[in-house]
C-alpha cells in the first residue's frame, strides 16, 4: 500500500504508517508516525540540547523559564518527539525537558542518548537508569548510542540494549551517526530492529541519501534529522550585517562569511518558494528535510515563537517541481564542516570521542552523589 506523506508517494514502511492529529497549530495539523505498538512520533519533533547548556549562551533565565514555555507549546501543538541526551548540559537538559514534560508523559515520545566511552553491557544498564531518573521516568520510550565508538564494535552494547528492552526499562533502541554497514551490524547484535539512527540531514547535508534514507524507507525504520537547518545557517538570516553572535556558530567554520555567501543561490531558491506558501524560509527547508516518510525532525528552539514556526512547517506540502529546485540548487553546495562520519579511524573522531567524554564527566560527577539510586534502577 502507499502513503502520502509531505507531498511524495513511497512504499510504505513495515513497521510505520502516516497519521494527523486535531491538534491545530499555527497553519494546519501535525504529521506523525505511528509505530507497530500505538506510539506516535511527530514528523517535527524538539531537539534540547541548548536546554541547560553553556555554550550555547542562552543564559540561566533561558533554562528556569524559556525553556520549559518552549515545551509546553510544544505540546500544545501537537509535538509528541522530544529528544535529549546524558552530556547536553551534564544532564541538565534531561532534568529540564522531564520537569517540564511531567504532566504530559504518556502522550509524549522521549528519546535520550548515552555516550559508548565504556561500552559494556553494565555501563549501558547503569547510564540508562541515571537518564531515566534525571527525566523523572520509570521507562525509555527510545534509547540511543549516541556516537559510533571507533575503537570497539557494538556487541556489548547491543548486550545491553537488549536486556533493558527485555526488562521494560526501554522500548526502542536507536543509534546516531551510525554509517549503513554499522547500522546493520548492530542489528544483528541486537538480534532486532535498531528502530532509527540519528544523522545531521539538511539541504547543505544530503549525504544520508545515498544509503541511510532508502534503507528506512524500506524496512521501517526511521532516520531522525539533526541540525535539520544547519544551526540556522539556513534561516536566510545571516547574509546581511547580521552574524552569528552565540559561540557555538560565531566558532564554526560553515558560518564564516565565505561560506554564508556560498549559501545565497540555495537561500534564494528557497525564498521564492517560502512566497509561494505564505511560509519562511526556514520552515521550507524543514519542510524539504521531511518530505521523505522515513524522516522526522528535531530543530531546536530558542523561543516560543521559533517552536511555533519549526511545528508549522509540518503541514507544508512541497510540490514536485519545488522540491526538484531545492534539490537541484543544493546541490552544488559543499559545507565547510560536516559530521558524516565513516568508519574508517580518523584524528577526527578521536578528538570528538577525547571532546565529549570531557562533557561526559561533568555528568558523572553528579551522578556519583546518587549512585545508590542509580544502582537500584539498573
Amino acid at each position: 500500500m502507499l502513503v502520502r506523506t509531505g507531498g511524495c508517494r513511497q512504499p510504505e514502511p513495515q513497521a510505520l504508517q502516516a497519521a494527523t492529529n486535531d491538534r491545530i497549530g499555527l497553519r494546519g495539523k501535525m504529521r506523525y508516525l505511528t509505530l507497530d505498538d500505538g506510539k506516535r512520533i511527530s514528523k517535527v519533533g524538539l531537539g534540547t540540547w541548548q536546554f541547560g547548556a553553556e555554550e550555547w549562551g542562552y543564559g540561566a533565565e533561558y533554562s528556569r523559564k524559556e525553556a520549559g514555555a518552549i515545551v509546553q507549546r510544544a505540546v500544545e501543538l501537537g509535538v509528541t518527539l522530544f529528544d535529549t541526551a546524558e552530556i547536553y548540559g551534564a544532564g541538565n537538559s534531561e532534568r529540564i525537558l522531564g520537569k517540564a514534560l511531567e504532566t504530559h508523559r504518556d502522550s509524549a515520545f522521549i528519546a535520550t542518548k548515552f555516550f559508548p566511552v565504556v561500552p559494556s553491557a553494565w555501563a549501558v544498564r547503569q547510564r540508562a537508569a541515571a537518564s531515566a531518573r534525571r527525566l523523572g521516568l520509570p521507562s525509555l520510550d527510545l534509547y540511543q548510542v549516541h556516537w559510533p565508538n571507533p575503537l570497539i564494535g557494538d556487541a556489548a552494547i547491543m548486550r545491553g540494549m537488549r536486556s533493558l528492552q527485555r526488562s521494560g526499562r526501554i522500548g526502542e533502541v536507536g543509534v546516531s551517526c551510525y554509517s549503513i554497514t554499522r547500522w546493520l551490524s548492530a542489528e544483528e547484535s541486537l538480534g532486532s530492529r535498531i528502530l532509527c539512527n540519528q544523522v545531521e540531514y539538511s539541504l547543505v547535508v544530503r549525504s544520508p541519501e545515498l544509503a541511510l534514507i532508502p534503507f528506512a524507507e524500506s524496512h521501517g525504520r526511521v532516520i531522525i534529522a539533526f541540525s535539520p537547518l544547519a544551526h540556522g545557517l539556513l534561516s536566510g538570516r545571516y547574509h546581511g550585517a547580521d552574524r552569528p553572535r552565540n559561540r557555538m556558530r560565531a566558532r564554526s567554520a560553515r558560518f564564516s562569511s565565505e561560506n554564508i555567501e556560498r549559501t545565497r543561490a540555495l537561500t534564494g531558491v528557497l525564498s521564492e518558494v517560502a512566497a509561494a506558501h505564505d511560509a519562511s524560509v526556514a520552515q521550507i527547508a524543514l519542510a524539504w528535510a521531511i518530505r521523505s516518510p522515513a524522516v522526522v525532525a528535531i530543530p531546536g528552539a530558542a523561543s516560543v515563537e521559533q517552536v511555533e514556526s519549526n511545528a508549522a512547517a509540518a503541514e507544508i506540502d512541497l510540490a514536485d517541481d519545488e522540491y526538484q529546485a531545492l534539490n537541484k540548487v543544493s546541490a552544488h553546495f559543499r559545507p565547510a564542516e560536516s559530521t558524516d562520519w565513516s568508519d574508517e579511524i580518523t584524528l577526527a573522531h578521536i578528538k570528538h570521542l577525547v571532546k565529549c567524554g570531557l562533557h561526559l564527566t561533568k555528568t558523572l560527577r553528579d551522578d556519583f552523589r546518587h549512585r545508590d539510586e542509580i544502582a537500584q534502577g539498573s
